[in-house]
């Protein structure tokens, strides 16, 4: 059997946690004119990948 791989996108975008995956927010790449500082401000926390998610993230990252 081949070994597992891990999907190098996703390594890049999402962090273990001991209470499941970190993640950035998006719309914080470009257009940022037009946005309020409060809103940039409040998109650069990072935030919990949802629960519905996890097991999709958990398939492409087998050796996290």
């Amino acid at each position: 059997m081949s070994k597992l791989k891990t999907h190098k996108g996703a390594a890049k975008r999402f962090k273990k946690t001991a209470s499941g995956f970190k993640r950035n927010q998006s719309h914080r790449r470009h257009i940022l004119t037009k946005k309020s500082t409060k809103r940039k401000r409040q998109l650069r926390m990072g935030m919990m990948v949802c629960q519905r998610d996890v097991a999709a993230v958990k398939q492409m990252l087998p050796n996290v």
